[in-house]
């Protein structure tokens, strides 16, 4: 994806546009299961680099006391390693909640090709449901989002492990 292109010119998407998708968000799915382990929100990604798993991490807020150990920024900071550098405009990052602010931030500033994600973030999803960081002419980099990839599983972990703490 070019740098500046209009939000018309963005690939979105409804569903899985292919099997690896859905196999990357049963990864992150487990790795959101993880997280459950020291008590943190149940949110997993991974990086895809030429179809393979280069990164999968899960949230790690409350195991390293660091409110910047989202999912997302672990895995990007893992594959930016793994390939030896930062621009991850060939990588596509799979995560199963929509990513906040902060991290479609570093989305952006990965310069990541695409976004696969499978629950909506009503609340603080940056990328389609409060803000759409993703698409926004003014920014140097967008990339394109597929919406809704085991958006129920996603979902369900999630609303599990917050009825819980009522």
């Amino acid at each position: 994806m070019g740098s500046n292109p209009t939000p018309s010119a963005m690939s979105v998407n409804d569903g899985p546009a292919n099997a690896s998708y859905i196999e990357a968000m049963n990864v992150a799915l487990d790795q959101a299961r993880d997280a459950l382990n020291h008590d943190d929100v149940p949110v997993g990604a991974v990086v895809l680099h030429e179809g393979k798993i280069i990164a999968a991490r899960h949230n790690e807020r409350e195991n390293l006391q660091d409110p910047t150990a989202h999912a997302e920024i672990l895995a990007l900071q893992d594959a930016a390693k793994h390939l030896g550098r930062w621009r991850l405009d060939d990588c596509t990052l799979v995560v199963t909640l929509e990513p906040c602010v902060m991290c479609a931030g570093a989305l952006l500033n990965s310069r990541i090709g695409s976004l696969v994600y499978g629950a909506a973030d009503l609340k603080g999803g940056a990328t389609a449901s409060l803000y759409n960081v993703s698409a926004d002419p003014r920014l140097n980099h967008n990339f394109s989002v597929t919406h809704n990839v085991l958006a129920a599983e996603s979902a369900a972990l999630l609303e599990q492990f917050f009825a819980s703490r009522r």
